[in-house]
């Protein structure tokens, strides 16, 4: 039900509808006209985050009076002065020196009353793991003195903490926010529009043209498709909703278990993550923390992400041939797919082209932003002159994407401030150098398993965080010992960028598992840990680009040729191992041999280079022989 029909014009509905509306020209006028300074347009795009996520998350839903009603007035209350303080002291707290200049009554109040209505709206949106995690940290803060060893910490007082959280750039208005405000929001409100305004159903559509009349075409629209809606969708859970009810049955009828159907499905949309351009939205943070162009984290993304869908559209490819071999075409089940003709609908495209034009000529995100908004908006304009209108999406519906859209962003806004607490409270603790410490300690030794430790850190965050939060957290806990082991600054930051995101896949906490296989009515216990294995190439880039960064197309073009090729060699005979399939159904010691292979060929070093290929090539013809004569034998 859309929130128009839902609200109707009911008071609560107007607020939703005033204070959208209140943000969005907010934002409009920091992209056309001039950024405030940070500690104004953090606060004022924090605050009416809040208030809308208040809104959409009342603590009272059944509607009528009573003491929940009352706690949710007093917290929009609080979140209405909190907004006037930050205001009437923009002066003050925009020239003072942080630590030296005095911090007032009015300051520590503001201070502990922003922590309070952001983690109650934390809670509320997320539950309660985040809640834990700024607990924790805070805990940490006050008494580090009582932990034992390397973990003392010295503790703080009232004003330097206030300082820290709410008085300056590095806590709850820190980098994570100010990314939020200049470029998250333009890019999640360009994503609505864009799926609303029919790019949405083109790219569905243009993925599912793969289906074809064969076995493996449903599981290959579900790869294309949910490619191509992570170009404008960043949750993995997302993409599983939106394509996994189309392709999961499909996939199903055709022969593949519920177990794979989902699996699939889930690793697919997972991918939608680490495609670029958008990746989630994390790589415009990632691209804030390395102080580096964004374009220049997108262009890195694209080999990786190619080999991981690769590896995807491979897997369901041998999987049906497997499942096919030694049938006559007769014998082979498959699905007839229809969708619109999509030729006369791919002006819908103009405005991803607008995007990724303006982010490679330089520009600001949030310019770049604003003009695919601006471009998705005259595109729909023009749909109504265009195929009888078929396209054209009324005023009164974009209305409604809008108020979708600033829900989104809320839904952003809020974890990354939280974040801030988080992030501010490590580093001003030293935590994040003892735990660097102690990882560095074992890398000196062994930096595999230095690089092991940090994996098992970034998943254990992705399970129990957004994939955004997730990332904050283990950037500022195991990039500082990455650097510092030797690994250049954009592979580290990669690094647990890719393990944040496979969190989504890897039991015990696999969001996108867990929702795929509710779609295929499938065990969600066996479908996470067949998302995992199907999704293995994935665990494994991340190591490449540490020990080859080739990958990331960073060095010679010599060194990146080579990467890729061993890359994508290396992942076709990893799939066939896999799926258990090379020219012929392989057996499982075979399958073993063709993996270790495949392993040797992807570990960047000379010798396993060599003899990864050798053995390879020895399998492949093998394989060839023996399928021959299986050929001949069915053939007598």
């Amino acid at each position: 039900m859309s929130d128009m029909k839902r609200f109707k014009i009911s008071p609560k509905f107007a607020a939703i509808v005033t204070i959208s509306t209140v943000w969005m020209l907010f934002q409009l006028y920091l992209a056309l006209f001039i950024p405030l300074h940070p500690i104004v347009q953090g606060p004022l795009h924090l605050m009416l985050a809040l208030l809308i996520v208040f809104l959409y998350h009342p603590l009272n839903k059944k509607g009528k009076m009573n003491w929940k009603s009352v706690i949710d007035v007093l917290l929009m209350l609080t979140v209405l002065f909190l907004l006037y303080y930050f205001m009437t002291h923009s002066d003050r707290l925009a020239f003072r020196v942080p630590y030296i200049s005095p911090v007032l009554q009015i300051d520590i109040i503001a201070m502990i009353l922003t922590i309070i209505v952001l983690t109650e709206a934390v809670r509320r949106m997320l539950g309660n793991t985040l809640v834990i995690f700024i607990a924790v940290v805070i805990i940490y803060m006050w008494f580090g003195q009582f932990f034992p060893g390397i973990f003392r910490f010295g503790g703080t007082n009232i004003n330097r903490f206030t300082d820290l959280m709410t008085m300056g750039s590095s806590g709850v208005f820190g980098t994570p926010l100010q990314t939020s405000v200049n470029s998250l929001f333009y890019f999640i409100v360009f994503g609505a529009f864009f799926a609303v305004c029919g790019g949405g159903q083109f790219l569905l559509d243009f993925g599912m043209k793969f289906s074809k009349n064969s076995a493996s075409g449903p599981a290959k629209a579900a790869v294309m498709s949910s490619a191509l809606m992570g170009t404008i969708s960043g949750s993995a859970v997302a993409n599983v909703s939106t394509t996994g009810v189309l392709t999961i049955p499909m996939m199903k009828k055709v022969g593949y278990t519920p177990e794979q159907a989902g699996a699939i499905e889930a690793v697919a949309s997972t991918g939608g993550q680490i495609m670029p351009p958008i990746m989630g939205v994390g790589a415009f943070i990632m691209a804030e923390m390395l102080g580096i162009p964004y374009r220049i984290i997108a262009f890195s993304a694209i080999i990786p992400a190619s080999a991981y869908f690769l590896s995807v559209f491979l897997l369901v490819t041998l999987l049906a041939k497997r499942r096919e071999f030694g049938k006559s075409i007769t014998e082979i089940k498959g699905v007839e797919v229809s969708t619109e003709p999509l030729l006369p609908r791919l002006y819908l495209l103009i405005p991803i082209v607008v995007l990724v034009y303006f982010l490679v000529d330089g520009a600001s995100l949030m310019r770049s932003g604003m003009m695919g908004i601006y471009a998705v908006i005259l595109i729909n304009f023009l749909s109504r002159f265009i195929q009888g209108g078929k396209n054209y999406v009324p005023l009164k519906k974009l209305g409604e994407t809008m108020l979708q859209g600033i829900k989104q962003a809320s839904a952003i806004a809020i974890p990354t401030a939280a974040c801030g607490i988080i992030i501010g409270s490590v580093i001003q603790s030293g935590l994040a150098t003892r735990i660097s410490t102690l990882i560095m300690t074992l890398g000196m030794t062994n930096l595999t398993f230095a690089l092991m430790i940090t994996m098992l850190g970034c998943i254990v965050l992705g399970m129990a965080l957004p994939t955004v939060a997730a990332y904050l957290v283990s950037v500022v806990i195991f990039v500082p010992t990455l650097t510092g082991l030797g690994i250049a600054a954009l592979p580290a930051n990669m690094f647990v960028f890719y393990f944040g995101i496979m969190a989504q896949i890897t039991p015990p906490v696999c969001l996108a598992s867990f929702t795929a296989a509710g779609i295929a009515e499938a065990n969600p216990w066996k479908t996470g840990w067949r998302g995992a294995q199907y999704a293995l190439v994935a665990f494994l880039i991340p190591y490449i680009f540490i020990f080859d960064p080739g990958i990331l197309l960073i060095g010679s073009n010599m060194d990146i040729v080579r990467g890729t090729a061993l890359l994508f060699v290396g992942t076709y005979l990893l799939v066939a191992g896999m799926a258990g399939y090379l020219r012929i159904p392989l057996g499982m010691f075979e399958r073993v041999i063709l993996c270790a292979s495949a392993i040797m060929m992807i570990v960047p070093e000379f010798i396993t280079d060599v003899l990864g290929i050798g053995v390879g090539i020895l399998m492949l013809m093998m394989c060839e022989i023996r399928r021959r004569r299986m050929l001949r034998r069915k053939e007598v």
